[in-house]
C-alpha cells in the first residue's frame, strides 16, 4: 500500500478518535494488500515516524493524538485487549485524593489478564492480575464517559492496595475515609 493511501486510513480513523492501534487492527486496515505488502508498509510507517512503536504488537499515530491525558490508559487497552482492566491501587488513590503524590507517567492498573510493566514514551503501565470475576470489578469500579478505561472506587483501590502487599503508609486514611463517607462521583 502506498504512504499516502495508508496515512489516509490513519487520518479517517484518527477523525474518529483513534489514534492507538495492535498490529492486527493495522492489518484488518490495510486488507487489501499482501500481508507482505502489509509487513513494509507498517514498516514504512514507523521508519518515517508516522507510527509509533508503544508496545509489542501496539502502534500510536501522533498526528491523531488527542492530548486529554488519558493516551496511558489507551495503550494499555490496547495491550491488553480481550481482558478487563481498570485504574486502581496508587493511580486511583492518588486521583480520589487519599495519596498527595501524584504518580506522573506511571499508571497503575488492575487485570483480569497477566501481570507485567511496560514501559512506554508516554509512561509506565503495570499491570497487576486480579481473580476478582467480572460482576465484582464492575460493582466496585466506576465510569466515566470520557475515559477508556474503568476507575476504582476509593474502597476498591484500598483494599486492591492492601491485598497486592503495596506501601500502605502513603495513603491518607483520614483523608480517604472522608472522601468514601462523601461518596465518589466521577
Amino acid at each position: 500500500m502506498k504512504l499516502t493511501n495508508a496515512l489516509k486510513l490513519l487520518g479517517e480513523q484518527a477523525a474518529d478518535g483513534r489514534f492507538v492501534f495492535t498490529r492486527r487492527d493495522l492489518e484488518r486496515m490495510m486488507r487489501v494488500d499482501r500481508p507482505s505488502n502489509r509487513a513494509a508498509t507498517l514498516k514504512r510507517l514507523v521508519q518515517s515516524d508516522w507510527l509509533r512503536p508503544a508496545a509489542r504488537g501496539v502502534y500510536v499515530y501522533p498526528a491523531g493524538q488527542r492530548n486529554d491525558g488519558y493516551d496511558l490508559e489507551r495503550i494499555a487497552r490496547a495491550i491488553r485487549r480481550g481482558d478487563y482492566s481498570y485504574v486502581s491501587l496508587e493511580s486511583a488513590l492518588s486521583e480520589w485524593g487519599a495519596i498527595s503524590q501524584v504518580p506522573m507517567g506511571y499508571l497503575t492498573l488492575m487485570t483480569t489478564g497477566r501481570k507485567g510493566v511496560f514501559r512506554t514514551l508516554w509512561g509506565t503501565i503495570e499491570f497487576t492480575h486480579t481473580a476478582r470475576p467480572l460482576e465484582a470489578v464492575l460493582a466496585a469500579t466506576v465510569s466515566s464517559p470520557d475515559r477508556p478505561l474503568r476507575l476504582a472506587t476509593p474502597e476498591a483501590a484500598w483494599r486492591d492496595l492492601k491485598r497486592v502487599g503495596r506501601n500502605c503508609d502513603m495513603v491518607d486514611r483520614q483523608a480517604l475515609e472522608e472522601i468514601i463517607d462523601e461518596g465518589c462521583a466521577v
